[in-house]
């Protein structure tokens, strides 16, 4: 319906600004679909992609600014403003840029969005490959480059390091900004037991040649980037082989159970952080 949807940038709004559907992790709290079952009733989809009610709203307004010729930092800033998330919140680029992935469905090669590969096709059919459209070409927003050079720590969360983080770190300057920063870089796994604690990062992970492991991808991002790695402590073997790649690592509980040990988490890589500054 030519609506711009942010999906992280909204979950990351919502969720400090304690809107989200806790449950789901996405989405709105105390969201209808009204609006999506009357479009179902007209025979107009997609119904595979969902949009709540209060979603719409976000997404309208999003759309409506972006058209007026604002750009996509000054629009998240202005949405914020509602939230109230306590952080300032920015977007990686206020270029386009899309996440692909190249499929072979019915004996035909094509690419198609992330979101219809993951949501639609519930990563069902292998990936050969990810390409995040735009990428190449895109600029940082303003105040990314800023923000990390005035960082006294830089965490990557246990998010999906294809899809995710390697699409903001597709655009240049972000990597390498990143990599000069000169204060602790330190990752939380999103690989427990071999296997992604939620979603199919597995699937993905596959269609760039790496493991489904800990240790696997903290190589993926490399010594360059990471200065500490967290990992599961059901992957408290794998410790030695990320400190052999030159990345400290320690194991500790990484499953997000409840707030308190959401919490605990980001207190341990604070503490691995310090550990390596020292």
């Amino acid at each position: 319906f030519g609506l711009k949807v942010c999906p992280d940038l909204d979950t990351v709004m919502y969720t400090l600004g304690g809107g989200i559907d806790e449950e789901q992790g996405w989405g709105r709290s105390d969201e209808t679909f009204q609006v999506k079952e009357e479009l179902a009733a007209y025979g107009v989809g997609p119904g595979w992609f969902g949009l709540g009610d209060r979603d719409f709203a976000t997404h309208i307004v999003r759309t409506q600014m972006l058209g007026a010729g604002y750009p996509l930092s000054a629009v998240t800033e202005a949405l914020c403003a509602r939230w109230q998330p306590g952080v300032r919140l920015l977007p990686m680029s206020d270029d386009r840029v899309e996440t692909h992935v190249a499929v072979e469905l019915d004996g035909e090669s094509k690419a198609i969005h992330f979101q219809e590969y993951w949501v639609k096709l519930r990563a069902s059919v292998e990936a050969q490959a990810i390409v995040p459209v735009g990428a190449e070409q895109a600029k940082p927003a303003p105040g990314v480059l800023e923000a990390i050079a005035a960082a006294d720590v830089i965490l990557f969360p246990p998010s999906n390091p294809v899809v995710s983080i390697g699409t903001i770190l597709a655009v240049p300057g972000i990597r390498e900004a990143i990599a000069e920063a000169g204060v602790p870089v330190v990752g939380l796994s999103p690989i427990v037991g071999d296997a992604p604690v939620r979603g199919m990062a597995d699937k993905v992970l596959a269609a760039v040649g790496v493991e489904s492991t800990a240790a696997a991808v903290a190589g993926h991002y490399g010594s360059g980037l990471l200065d500490g790695w967290l990992v599961d402590t059901v992957d408290a073997g794998a410790v030695d082989e990320v400190e052999a790649a030159g990345i400290r690592c320690r194991a500790v509980p990484l499953m997000m159970t409840d707030v308190d040990a959401t919490a605990e988490m980001a207190r341990q890589a604070l503490g691995l952080a310090e550990e390596v500054r020292a």
